[in-house]
């Protein structure tokens, strides 16, 4: 490197033999000295010259990558339950799920229209007697857990069990045979209970939807069952003490903010479990026309 003089030129002749040919000279001061010669090549003759060269001791830019957002899924920005009603109006428009049964609990509403929907006090009283089982172990669970997730669910005036029990005692005071529980309530029961100690969000899925399902859909399939067997008499496990849209709401905001704090892959199997909870409730449903 030379320091040369701000007054001294450099000759065309000089610079052709000191340097490589095809190159320009850039003068720059430094620190260093006052001046510093650097060789550029031309553009014509090196493309990839074409960019600035540093000086000094500036660092070379560095370009960062841009940062790419994992999409939303539907309603996921409202909450858990909000995620789970998109799932729940999927499995609505469809006819089928996989294993050929019916895609909802509230497909068997649409039943009531049709011709088949032919209810029987037996069947009802097998439905009432099933519904019983899967109300028993789920209330069951949330008053006796020591889990803090289940705390928020405790007394939520959405409780079923003890307004069945009243009126599986009436009917039984008519003399009506009560029959023992079937499979539909023993098995989903069963499930809840290994749910309950082995994966929290998604025995919660299934206690939201199920109270859902009942107080949506169950209270219109009571008023069909009622009209035509019991001449409009309204049972105890259609009625409630308290505001029952008010009660589900306060449910469905603590099961958000409850949610919150799982990962995206609980959540997933949330709404995994969703159809699930749906095709389990109707098979309990199907036990009034069998």
């Amino acid at each position: 490197m030379w320091a040369l003089p701000s007054s001294l030129s450099i000759s065309t002749s000089y610079r052709q033999q000191t340097f490589i040919p095809r190159k320009t000279l850039i003068l720059t001061t430094t620190n260093v000295g006052p001046y510093r010669c650097l060789p550029v090549s031309s553009p014509a003759s090196d493309p990839a010259s074409s960019s600035k060269v540093p000086v000094g001791n500036y660092p070379v830019p560095v370009v960062k990558k841009r940062r790419r957002y994992r999409k939303m899924y539907p309603g996921e920005s409202k909450g858990i339950t909000e995620e789970m009603r998109f799932v729940a109006m999927r499995l609505r428009s469809s006819l089928n799920v996989a294993d050929g049964s019916d895609s909802s609990h509230l497909n068997e509403i649409d039943k009531s229209e049709n011709e088949m929907w032919i209810p029987t006090i037996e069947g009802f009283l097998k439905y009432l007697v099933d519904s019983k089982v899967v109300f028993d172990t789920l209330e069951g669970i949330i008053d006796r857990s020591d889990d803090v997730s289940y705390a928020y669910f405790r007394k939520t005036g959405l409780e079923r069990s003890e307004c069945l029990s009243r009126d599986i005692e009436a009917f039984s005071e008519q003399g009506l045979i009560i029959p023992e529980p079937n499979s539909p309530g023993t098995c989903y029961a069963a499930y809840l209970k290994e749910k309950a100690t082995s994966n929290v969000p998604c025995f919660l899925t299934h206690l939201y939807n199920i109270y859902f399902t009942h107080v949506t859909g169950g209270v219109h399939i009571g008023k069909q069952v009622s009209d035509k067997l019991f001449e409009g008499r309204e049972l105890e496990f259609y009625k409630w003490e308290v505001d029952v849209m008010a009660s589900l709401k306060d449910v469905r905001e603590k099961l958000n903010k409850v949610g919150e704090h799982w990962s995206r892959d609980e959540k997933n199997r949330c709404l995994r479990e969703t159809p699930k909870c749906f095709r389990l409730c109707a098979q309990i449903v199907r036990l009034i026309i069998l």
